[in-house]
């Protein structure tokens, strides 16, 4: 489990930089979650647009100037989405996705249980005792 919890905690890193930058999604970029790395960075840009012309005069604000109630949730929003890499960075090895299917530790792939290596980056696996 040290594994998982380095990975988890290089994840979060990587998000806090990211967010520091303004990039949501960052840690999930690292962990090669795309769809959600997307996702994140998606919703915080359009939380963004939307607080700015609901708050703020969108053809006169300067990123300086804004007001309030536009940075201060986007913030949030940014810490939500290195917070969410950490927990995504945790699940580890053998996790299962939505559908109880199990997914490589290592690109997130799903897994036929008759191979012994991921179909999508070949890592080699190690199937445990426990049933899919």
């Amino acid at each position: 489990m040290a594994d998982a919890r380095r990975r988890a905690l290089v994840a979060a890193l990587v998000g806090i930089l990211g967010a520091s930058l303004g990039i949501a999604g960052a840690g999930h970029v690292y962990l090669r979650e795309w769809r959600r790395a997307i996702a994140w960075f998606t919703f915080v840009v359009g939380a963004g647009l939307v607080l700015l012309s609901a708050f703020a005069d969108p053809a006169a604000a300067t990123l300086s100037e804004l007001p309030t109630e536009v940075t201060v949730p986007i913030i949030g929003l940014l810490f939500l989405s290195a917070l969410d890499a950490y927990r995504i960075g945790m699940r580890g090895p053998g996790h299962r996705n939505d559908d109880g299917q199990p997914t490589c530790p290592a690109c997130g792939g799903g897994l036929d249980r008759k191979l012994d290596f991921c179909p999508w980056c070949a890592e080699e696996l190690e199937w445990h005792t426990e049933k899919p």
